[in-house]
C-alpha cells in the first residue's frame, strides 16, 4: 500500500513540476516581429539583436544574416519573413525571444500579415533620416488590428542627416506615445540595442494559452526540403506537442506522425516537447504540397481541439500574367516547381491555361510587379526553369448583354463586342507621402494615370500626404519607378483596393503578318489605345529580328488597324552582277526576287523573342 502511495505522489509531483515549468517557460517567452517601411533598417537591427543575445557566433556573423536567399542579398531587400529564437538573460532570469523579421515592400505585405498573427508585440522601426513613410503607417495598422504591443524605435541615429526631433514629433502624432517611450537606436553601431531588449521583456506580454488544453497550433509558413519533405512552421496557441505524437491538419483532415519537432535557431534545433506560446517547426514526411496550407491548424488525433484557429484571409492577387515553359515537355516540371514555390510563398496563385502562341502554361496571380519578377527569378535559380511571361493584366469584370458577370484575367477571355454590355476595372486608394517640393510633379503623374485627388494633408511644413484614387491597371507597370524618379527617391507609396468602376476599355491586339499574337494582347483604356498601339509597334520593330521576308506589325482594336510598322526583309543585291546594259535586265531580277519574298512570307514563321514580351512593361 505504502509503495503505491509513494509512486502516485511521485507522479503527482512530477506532473506539478512539469506544469509549473511549462507555465514558467510561457511566462518567460516573448514573441515579436519587426515592421517598417522598405529600407528603414529592419534586417540590420535584427542582426544586432542576434549578436547581443549571443545567438550567433563570430564566425556566423554577416550582414543581413536572416536574409538567406541569394536574391535577397543581391537586391538588399527582404522577400521572406524569417523566424529565429534568441535566449537572453535579464536581471538573472532567462527569457526566450522569438523574433520574426518581415519584408517592407508593399508587394510582400501578405508575409507581414502572417508574421503579425504569430506575435504579441512589434518593433516599429522608423528611419531617423526619412521619417514616417506610407508602408510604416500601413504595417502599423495591421499590427494594431491584432492588438499588438507597439515599441517605437528610431533607427539610423548614427547618420549625419538624422532629424531626431522632427521624426519624434511624427511618431508621437502617429501612435500617441510619450517622447521617452521612443528608443533611439542604430543597427550599424549597436546604439540602443540593450534598451530595445529591455523594452521587449517589460512591455510585450507573455503569450496566453493553456498548456493542458487540446493542441491548437497555427501554421504560418512552410518550406520544401528535397530530403525531408515539407517542413511546416507553426505557433502553438494551446496545448503541447511531443516528438512522435500522432497529429492531424484540421482543414485537410490528414493524419501524420510528428517525426521531428523543434525550434528555429539559425539552424533547426530538435526538441522533445513544445508547449503553448512556442514557435517551432514540424517534419512529418509530407511529400505533397497541397496537403499543407498556410493558416491551417495542427491538433492531436486522440484529443482534438473543438475548432480550428481562424487562419488568414485568402490572398487577393493584384496582377495576372501567363507563365509558360520554353520547352513544352517541361510543363509538368513547371507545375511541380510552382507547387513547391507556393509552399514558401502563399501569396502566389496559379491555374492551368493554354495559349495558341505559347502552348500549355499557367495563369498566375501576383501581388505586384516586383512579386512577379521575384517569382520568375526564383523559378530560374531554385528550380532551373526557363519560362516566358506574358504581358501582366489586372482582373476585370465583364458584363454581357445577357446580364452575366465574368471575371476576366486575360484579354483573350473578353467576350465579343456584340455580346459585351460594359467592363468594370478595379480601383485603388493610394497614400503617397512626399516632400512638398515634388507635389506638383506627383499630382501630374497621378492625373496622367487617370487618378483623382481625394485629400491632401501637410504632415509637417515640408512633408505632404496625398490620398489619390487610381485604376489598378495604370499603376501595375511602371508607376512606382516613375514616382521614385520624379521625387528623387523621397516619395513613398502604399495602396489598398477599394472596388470596381465602369470603364471605357478596349482590347488591343498585335498582329504579325495578319496573325494575332495572343500573348501580346492587352486591355487598355480607349483614350490611351492609339498612343500605346503606335509605341508597341515601334518597339517590336526594334526587337523582332529581320527575316528573309517583310514582316507587317499591326496594332488593332477589333477589325480596325490603328498603327503599323514594317520590318524590312534582308535583301541580297541580285543586281550586283549586272554591269551596265539594259535596265530591263535589272528590273527582271528584282521582280523575280519580289515574287520569291512574297512566297516565303506565306510559309515563313515570325520568331518573337522573349524581350518583346517584357518590353511592353517599359513603355510609357
Amino acid at each position: 500500500m505504502k509503495s503505491n502511495y509513494i509512486s502516485s505522489s511521485t507522479i503527482g509531483l512530477k506532473f506539478l513540476s512539469l506544469f509549473f515549468s511549462t507555465f514558467a517557460a510561457m511566462k518567460n517567452t516573448r514573441n515579436f516581429c519587426i515592421i517598417a517601411h522598405i529600407d528603414h533598417g529592419k534586417s540590420t537591427l535584427a542582426d544586432r539583436l542576434l549578436e547581443y543575445t549571443g545567438t550567433l557566433s563570430e564566425r556566423q556573423q554577416q550582414d543581413q544574416v536572416l536574409d538567406d536567399m541569394d536574391l535577397e542579398r543581391e537586391r538588399g531587400i527582404t522577400i521572406k519573413s524569417h523566424a529565429i529564437q534568441m535566449e537572453y538573460n535579464y536581471e538573472g532570469t532567462a527569457y526566450k525571444l522569438n523574433l520574426i523579421d518581415t519584408p517592407g515592400h508593399v508587394d510582400f505585405s501578405y508575409e507581414v500579415s502572417r508574421s503579425i498573427a504569430a506575435c504579441e508585440g512589434a518593433l516599429l522601426i522608423i528611419d531617423a533620416t526619412q521619417g514616417i513613410q506610407a508602408q510604416t503607417i500601413s504595417n502599423l495598422y495591421l499590427a494594431l488590428e491584432h492588438d499588438l504591443e507597439i515599441i517605437p524605435v528610431m533607427n539610423k541615429m548614427d547618420m549625419d542627416n538624422a532629424m531626431p526631433e522632427e521624426v519624434e514629433e511624427q511618431i508621437i502624432d502617429l501612435i500617441g506615445c510619450k517622447p521617452e517611450e521612443i528608443i533611439r537606436a542604430s543597427g550599424k553601431t549597436g546604439l540602443g540595442i540593450n534598451e530595445i531588449l529591455e523594452a521587449i521583456i517589460k512591455k510585450i506580454p507573455a503569450p496566453k494559452g493553456d498548456p493542458e488544453a487540446p493542441l491548437q497550433a497555427l501554421i504560418f509558413d512552410s518550406v520544401f526540403n528535397s530530403f525531408r519533405g515539407i517542413i511546416a512552421y507553426f505557433r502553438i496557441m494551446n496545448g503541447q506537442i511531443r516528438k512522435g505524437d500522432l497529429v492531424k491538419f484540421f482543414n485537410t483532415g490528414k493524419e501524420y506522425n510528428a517525426d521531428e519537432i523543434g525550434v528555429l535557431k539559425l539552424v533547426q534545433q530538435p526538441r522533445e516537447i513544445l508547449s503553448a506560446g512556442d514557435v517551432g517547426y514540424i517534419i512529418s514526411g509530407i511529400k505533397t504540397s497541397r496537403e499543407v496550407k498556410v493558416g491551417d491548424t495542427i491538433t492531436h488525433v486522440k484529443r482534438p481541439c473543438e475548432k480550428a484557429i481562424e487562419g488568414f484571409t485568402n490572398v487577393k492577387p493584384m496582377v495576372y500574367a501567363g507563365v509558360y515553359p520554353i520547352d513544352a515537355d517541361d510543363y509538368e516540371e513547371l507545375r511541380s516547381s510552382m507547387e513547391k514555390l507556393q509552399l514558401n510563398d502563399a501569396s502566389l496563385v496559379f491555374e492551368p491555361e493554354s495559349s495558341a502562341a505559347l502552348g500549355f502554361g499557367f495563369r498566375c496571380g501576383f501581388l505586384g510587379l516586383l512579386h512577379m519578377e521575384i517569382i520568375q527569378e526564383r523559378l530560374d535559380r531554385e528550380f532551373n526553369m526557363d519560362v516566358i511571361s506574358t504581358v501582366p493584366n489586372v482582373s476585370y469584370r465583364a458584363f454581357t448583354t445577357k446580364g452575366e458577370m465574368l471575371e476576366v484575367h486575360n484579354p483573350s477571355g473578353l467576350p465579343a463586342p456584340n455580346y459585351l454590355e460594359f467592363i468594370e476595372e478595379p480601383y485603388i486608394t493610394a497614400q503617397i507621402i512626399s516632400k512638398s517640393d515634388f507635389v506638383g510633379a506627383v499630382m501630374k503623374l497621378c492625373i496622367e494615370k487617370r487618378g483623382t485627388l481625394l485629400n491632401q494633408v501637410y504632415l509637417t511644413s515640408n512633408r505632404v500626404e496625398l490620398t489619390v484614387e487610381l485604376p489598378l491597371g495604370e499603376i501595375v507597370f511602371d508607376f512606382y519607378d516613375k514616382l521614385k524618379s520624379i521625387s528623387k527617391g523621397y516619395a513613398s507609396f502604399d495602396y489598398h483596393i477599394t472596388g470596381y468602376k465602369q470603364a471605357k476599355l478596349v482590347r488591343l491586339d498585335i498582329l504579325l503578318n495578319g496573325e494575332p499574337v495572343d500573348a501580346l494582347s492587352t486591355l487598355i483604356h480607349s483614350d490611351n489605345a492609339y498612343r500605346f498601339g503606335a509605341k508597341m509597334c515601334a518597339k517590336l520593330k526594334e526587337l523582332i529580328p529581320r527575316q528573309q521576308f517583310d514582316i507587317a506589325i499591326q496594332a488593332a482594336i477589333g477589325a480596325k488597324v490603328i498603327a503599323r510598322e514594317t520590318v524590312k526583309a534582308v535583301r541580297k543585291d541580285v543586281t550586283a552582277k549586272c554591269y551596265g546594259g539594259d535596265i530591263t535586265r535589272k528590273r527582271k531580277l528584282l521582280e523575280k526576287q519580289k515574287k520569291g519574298k512574297k512566297r516565303m512570307r506565306q510559309v515563313g514563321n515570325v520568331e518573337v523573342p522573349q524581350s518583346a514580351f517584357l518590353a511592353v512593361l517599359k513603355l510609357d
